[in-house]
């Protein structure tokens, strides 16, 4: 291992971003130590967790079990405990540190917006939502804030849904591969009597796979990690998503192009609750309108390296099928 960067302690380490993480750190010459259920330190034993952020040159945690999953009762504490609790004992482990890493960035989630289709939400004007999510989100960015930690510049990655070869794309590449790469309705599905008298049948268009889609490249998120470690100015929330969101229709109708399916089924509220069901996760995260810009990192002056939706998906795709002959 080389020091000649100094130590780059990595929480959450064997997630989708963590693992990319770690690479991006070892190949510009960092020691890269990892946090997690296995690692070089584990949760709950915050001495060694102490020892290992101690003079460390930053620290990232990307801990916390998948929202991929039905919010019962059991998922719901643990998608609660696994990200609030262990950004806690994280600050506890600085707060306590002799040599106290100057930078921390943690992870946080673009859903702490509201559902919006009607203007984008940024990190100066953009407003807070309602529901599980987004109290999730907040306590997670309350654990991360709330620590008087004097000697370390703290960031909290608000991070739109992250496109790359193993992330969330590949279940939407599938449903395409099958014929099903339609757009995602919401609303009814069916014109009964009453939605007719009442004129609400369709009657907000918006709803038929115009939900906004706010998403963000594998190679842009870490490489927002590594404009905010050498941006010292940069500190507090920063949203992590392409300049350019899209909309529901417009993803899917891309990624049927980029895997050569000329057409995809629909699919309306009420499968989507089957298929949930089914499948063990929650319809609003296809549903929610998501409509965020990175204004902060775009005024600072970074660049992304994927700023269009089909030429993200085009690579992602392209590199899918290199790996796999």
């Amino acid at each position: 291992m080389s020091d000649q960067k100094g130590r780059a302690v990595i929480a959450g380490a064997s997630g989708f971003v963590g693992q990319h993480l770690q690479d991006a750190f070892r190949d510009e010459g960092y020691e890269v130590v990892t946090i997690g259920r296995t690692g070089d330190a584990v949760w709950g034993n915050t001495m060694r967790i102490r020892e290992l952020v101690d003079g460390a040159a930053l620290v990232v945690n990307m801990a916390g079990k998948s929202v991929n999953c039905r919010y019962g009762r059991r998922n719901r504490a643990e998608i609660i405990r696994s990200r609030v609790d262990t950004t806690l004992e994280l600050a506890e482990a600085i707060r306590t540190s002799e040599h106290p890493p100057p930078l921390w960035v943690n992870a946080s989630t673009a859903t702490i917006y509201r559902h919006a289709d009607d203007r984008p939400q940024d990190e100066v004007t953009g407003e807070l939502g309602e529901g599980f999510s987004v109290s999730v989100a907040t306590a997670w960015e309350d654990a991360l804030f709330a620590a008087d930690l004097p000697g370390t510049r703290r960031v909290a990655l608000r991070m739109a849904i992250v496109f790359g070869d193993g992330s969330a794309l590949v279940p939407l590449i599938r449903l395409a591969q099958a014929g099903l790469g339609g757009p995602q309705y919401d609303g009814p599905w069916f014109p009964t009597r009453a939605r007719l008298r009442a004129g609400t049948y369709h009657h907000d268009r918006r709803t038929r796979g115009r939900q906004r889609f706010s998403w963000v490249h594998i190679a842009d998120v870490l490489g927002a990690v590594r404009f905010v470690r050498d941006h010292e100015d940069i500190d507090g929330a920063v949203n992590v998503s392409s300049p350019n969101p899209s909309d529901n229709r417009t993803v899917m109708a891309t990624i049927r192009d980029a895997v050569g399916r000329r057409f995809g089924i629909p699919t309306w509220r009420w499968m989507l609750e089957l298929g949930s069901f089914a499948i063990r996760t929650e319809t609003e995260l296809v549903l929610k309108s998501r409509w965020v810009v990175p204004t902060r990192l775009v005024e600072a002056g970074y660049e992304f390296r994927y700023p269009h939706l089909r030429g993200a998906l085009a690579g992602i795709i392209a590199e899918r099928r290199q790996h796999r002959g």
